[in-house]
């Protein structure tokens, strides 16, 4: 589909320029290919407009080639504004705060672990509690509670469901500071305070798969991949939690966008000035939300260890299962980025899309310094995902930011009416993919075509310097809500 206004840049990237639409302070940049333009949504393209049109938007409106239709901004949507004169909106962020991915690597290779792939499927899906309501094996107390939304990943080690290693290779260490758990509504409290170590629906999964490509042995090396090499991928987030935090701001945020008088092209992007209080206390709630989903994968971890070691009866050691990294997807952080020659500290907001810092930069762990950040894009479950760094050209174009997925080419509806009449879980089968879900709606909602090619997208920053191609991992079993 042709939209009209828009204008190619070069091979990776489309220009949605200011004056597409009225109001817009600056230019909208969707990095896509011709492959990929031809699914693109006109509404995801409004989006990146309407973004455009914000108080204190620094640089571009950014989306990233997984782009489609979301809440307010688009899923891929990258925004960067000015503290003083800029804004927050949670729906530059989403409702699941922090859905993110954490990759973990293991001794084994793929031959020895294939016979087994069946029990340790079925090992995962009695052990992590999944899909809509699902409720974990923990019960926070709420000094508990508190604790988690304070100190996120470092609460669930101290509680012995990890090691400090686990920490440092966590986005953040797994905890971003500023979290006020004071904030969070009676509600918010009600919904997650069963769900720490829970999978949740849609597209969330925990995942076998194998290493089938290196594209850099260098850096795989230095991120300890080898090809045959069994991997574990775990996508989740902030489940209700989250969700619920998100809801009870987006009201807060729309009175607040009518008493600063700030012009909105759309009412899903209802915001604040990020220096009010409104702003602040969302900030604050949402950095609690992101805690407690980085406590949340890391207590999958465990059970995913500990499934590990059941399954092939042995201790740690032997499969050597550790963390490669842990990436946040939906979250909007303070950071400091070069700005027309001059650093600036700015609030980034990354709407389904997934930092990517180049070598060097101060916030990586000492381990991935020389290398960059290590990057994980999962596909859907009847393909591949993948494994990039970060790069100083994505530092310099999109504020150290790349895609964060497949990207969804039908609705979740539509998913079902295509699917209607196949049996999903024995076509994967067929494929060699084992699945397990909590029922055959979930499955005809994530069949692969339901997606966009993740190769596709992942190509698509690789060629554009966003991000650099390391590794492709193929799946072999899964579980999903």
């Amino acid at each position: 589909m042709t939209i009209e206004g828009l204008r190619r840049i070069d091979a990776t990237r489309l220009e949605v320029p200011k004056g597409y639409k009225s109001g817009m302070r600056t230019n909208g940049i969707i990095y896509i290919d011709e492959v990929l333009e031809k699914d693109l949504e006109k509404e995801s393209v409004e989006q990146v407009a309407n973004v455009a049109a914000l108080p204190g938007i620094v640089g571009s409106s950014l989306a990233m080639p997984d782009i489609h239709t979301g809440y307010g901004f688009s899923i891929g949507g990258v925004a960067a504004f000015d503290l003083k004169e800029g804004i927050i909106s949670p729906g530059g962020v989403g409702y699941d705060i922090n859905c993110g991915v954490r990759l973990l690597r293991t001794n084994l290779a793929r031959e020895e672990v294939a016979p087994k792939i069946k029990e340790l499927i079925d090992g995962f899906y009695d052990e992590i509690p999944t899909g809509v309501g699902s409720k974990g094996k923990l019960r926070l107390t709420s000094d508990e509670h508190r604790k988690v939304l304070v100190k996120g990943a470092q609460w669930v080690v101290e509680q012995g469901f990890g090691e400090k290693e686990d920490l440092e290779h966590t986005e953040s260490h797994g905890c971003v500071e500023g979290a006020d758990p004071d904030l969070i509504s009676k509600k918010a409290y009600e919904r997650g305070s069963a769900q720490l170590g829970t999978l949740g629906s849609g597209n969330h999964f925990t995942e076998i798969q194998h290493v089938d490509e290196i594209y850099d042995e260098k850096i795989a090396n230095s991120l300890g991949l080898f090809k045959g090499q069994i991997t574990v991928m775990i996508h989740t987030g902030s489940r209700g939690f989250g969700h619920q935090v998100c809801t009870d701001f987006l009201e807060v945020m729309q009175k607040a966008a009518h008493k600063y008088t700030i012009e909105l092209p759309d009412r899903e992007l209802a915001c604040a000035p990020f220096n009010s209080q409104e702003a602040q206390d969302y900030l604050a709630s949402m950095r609690a939300a992101a805690n407690f989903a980085w406590a949340n994968r890391q207590l999958i971890m465990h059970w995913v260890r500990e499934s590990f070691m059941s399954v092939f009866r042995t201790g740690p050691k032997m499969i050597g299962m550790s963390l490669v990294y842990d990436v946040a997807h939906n979250i909007a952080k303070v950071e400091e980025h070069l700005v027309g020659g001059v650093k600036r500290k700015v609030i980034v907001h990354r709407k389904g899309a997934t930092r990517a810092f180049p070598p060097g930069h101060p916030e990586l762990p000492d381990i991935y310094k020389h290398i960059g950040q290590p990057v994980i894009i999962p596909g859907d479950m009847g393909r591949a995902s993948f494994i990039l760094i970060g790069t100083e050209r994505g530092m310099k174009e999109s504020f150290g930011s790349t895609c964060h997925g497949a990207g969804r080419l039908m609705s979740r509806h539509q998913a079902m009416r295509r699917a209607k009449g196949r049996a999903i879980w024995r076509e994967m089968q067929d494929a060699g993919i084992v699945v397990r879900a909590t029922g055959r709606g979930t499955l005809a909602e994530e069949m692969p075509e339901a997606y966009k090619d993740v190769s596709n997208v992942v190509d698509v920053v690789h060629h554009a310097g966003l991000s650099k191609k390391v590794a492709r991992l193929r799946p072999l079993g899964v579980i999903k809500g």
